[in-house]
């Protein structure tokens, strides 16, 4: 499922919500001041209002992140292609599913696409950063076969982000003597797992608290001058 038809399902879905809470919002805000007679008309405009400005502060925010997140080669947290940077400069990444992917150096990759080289792997599913060395196993079966034995694999590597070169090995007991040659103790995960590690960081967190902390402010304003409005019609 691309992208574009994700973001789609998500606009309608949070025109949708956005609708249903205008109602809501004006039912009650013209509930709360039925017996005001001054500046209710601004209240409740503003009670409408409030869903739609949440939804347009989250599409903003999104649009924010996804920039800022696709310029250093993280995905935008949507969509069938996930891919985060690794800390050498390398990059995960995985499409239609999460088992399977390729690493690979973005500097020497053609825009658009990722193609098999010396600097790249394609069928990764295991995974181990390590310095400057990039270690894994592969399946290179087809990821639709991956549904029928997530533990198979068929080769080991060890890839030098240095210079940019993969060595391959048959057997996991070649890939862990080189290892040990390296000064590396061998410890392989999922590339689901080393992609959950690297592609979310504090820029993510920064996001996620822009996201939260204007809808409530504004809530807290709407609440009080509903309040005012309310004292005011009593006194």
């Amino acid at each position: 499922m691309g992208i574009g038809f994700v973001l789609l399902i998500w606009v309608v879905v949070g025109i949708v919500l956005a609708c249903v809470g205008m109602l809501v919002m004006g039912v009650l805000a013209t509930f709360l001041t039925r017996k005001a007679t001054r500046d209710r008309s601004l209240a409740v405009l503003a009670s409408l209002a409030f869903p739609f400005a949440c939804l347009g502060w989250a599409v903003l925010l999104f649009v924010f992140q996804a920039f800022v997140n696709g310029a250093i080669h993280r995905d935008p947290g949507l969509g069938d292609t996930w891919t985060c940077p690794l800390p050498n400069g390398y990059a995960i990444v995985m499409i239609d599913v999460t088992d399977y992917g390729w690493v690979y150096n973005p500097k020497t990759q053609p825009d658009g696409g990722v193609t098999e080289q010396d600097d790249a792997v394609a069928g990764v599913v295991t995974v181990q950063v390590t310095g400057p060395y990039i270690l894994g196993g592969v399946d290179s079966r087809s990821p639709t076969a991956l549904e029928s034995d997530l533990n198979h694999i068929d080769s080991y590597f060890i890839l030098d982000t240095k210079i940019g070169k993969k060595t391959a090995y048959s057997t996991a007991d070649g890939l862990r003597g080189a290892a040990q040659s390296l000064g590396i103790n061998l410890n392989l995960q999922p590339i689901r797992a080393v992609y959950s590690r690297y592609r979310y960081t504090w820029f993510d967190t920064f996001v996620g608290i822009l996201l939260c902390l204007p809808p409530p402010i504004y809530f807290a304003i709407l609440v009080g001058r509903i309040r005012k409005l309310r004292q005011s019609a009593s006194a």
